[in-house]
């Protein structure tokens, strides 16, 4: 993946946010506080306006993506969203491109700074669970799979695995036993990412 790629990966991705905001909003209203779509959705805006006059190169992309989340909203899932961004950011120089292995190591990356931020860990049910699986498959498959069929296949099995568990986290965790037999609407959100880019 070089800068181009993922130009036109955030501009699939930005769309797909818009389309899942509804749904989003749904699940997250269950367990949460019912803006994560209309969080996402701002997010997409302000990045697909920002997109046109990103420099070509991966840091700077990455940067003003973390920028324009930054710019949308106060809320923890934005916050996050920003901070994986930047933390993107900071790691890729000097690369200009990125390898399935490469993308694989940025995405533990980010499960650890991610962690760290927001006080969530692995297996309390969260995004972290899903983005951490889809890290383990590009890690182990070969250079030649599809990555985003590994991507979206790995986030549909952390989905598969979580749903009878209860959240532990976030706004969530004060409804842990309702939240056994539902999916975590962050988790469906990087579902629908992969799906997407």
């Amino acid at each position: 993946m070089d800068a181009q790629l993922l130009k036109a990966a955030l501009a699939r991705w930005a769309d797909a946010m818009k389309k899942a905001a509804a749904e989003l909003n749904e699940l997250d209203r269950r367990l949460g506080d019912g803006d994560l779509g209309a969080t996402l959705e701002r997010c997409a805006t302000n990045i697909e306006q920002a997109l046109p006059a990103m420099p070509d190169s991966l840091e700077a992309v990455f940067r003003g993506a973390a920028q324009a989340c930054a710019k949308a909203s106060g809320s923890s899932f934005g916050t996050l969203l920003a901070a994986a961004f930047l933390g993107s950011a900071k790691w890729v120089p000097p690369r200009e491109t990125l390898s399935p292995h490469q993308i694989a190591e940025l995405l533990s990356l980010c499960v650890t700074q991610l962690a760290a931020r927001g006080g969530a860990s692995l297996g309390d049910k969260t995004m972290l669970d899903s983005l951490d699986a889809i890290a383990r498959a590009l890690e182990q498959a070969p250079l030649t799979a599809d990555a985003r069929a590994v991507a979206v296949h790995s986030a549909r099995q952390a989905l598969d695995d979580y749903r009878g568990r209860p959240n532990k986290v976030g706004r969530a965790r004060m409804f842990a036993d309702r939240s056994v037999g539902l999916d975590d609407p962050g988790m469906v959100a990087v579902l629908r990412m992969a799906e997407a880019i």
